[in-house]
Order: structure tokens, then sequence, then C-alpha cells
């Protein structure tokens, strides 16, 4: 899955970002199980992307509210 730039961000919609932190969510738990699990991650710097995502979603999202 790609990960978000602050551009991209800022062209969706509400219901878009919130869909997307969903998923990105859903994507970090994957990574964390798998790494629990004892298997090795593919991508080591995949959780330190999905975590920024995560981030710059939420505060894009915190922005609009205020």
């Amino acid at each position: 899955m790609t990960h978000l730039k602050a551009r991209e961000i800022d062209e969706m919609s509400d219901e878009a970002r919130e869909k997307r932190l969903l998923e990105l969510r859903e994507e970090l738990l994957q990574l964390r199980a798998q790494k629990s699990l004892g298997g090795s991650v593919q991508n080591s710097g995949e959780f330190k992307q999905t975590r920024r995502s995560i981030a710059r979603l939420l505060t894009k999202m915190n922005e609009k509210k205020e």
C-alpha cells in the first residue's frame, strides 16, 4: 500500500481520510502481528512509513476541526 504525502491528504474528502486511516491502522496491525509471530518483516521501514502516514492524517483531521 502506498503511503500518503501531505498534498494527497489535502486533496482528500473527510470520508476518504477516515477510510484511509482505518486501512493504515489495519496495515500497521498486520505488520505488528507478522513481527510478533517471529516472521521476518519484508520491509523494516514499512513500520515507520505507516506510523508517519497515520500521524499525517490525524494532524490534518485535527487541523480541520479547529
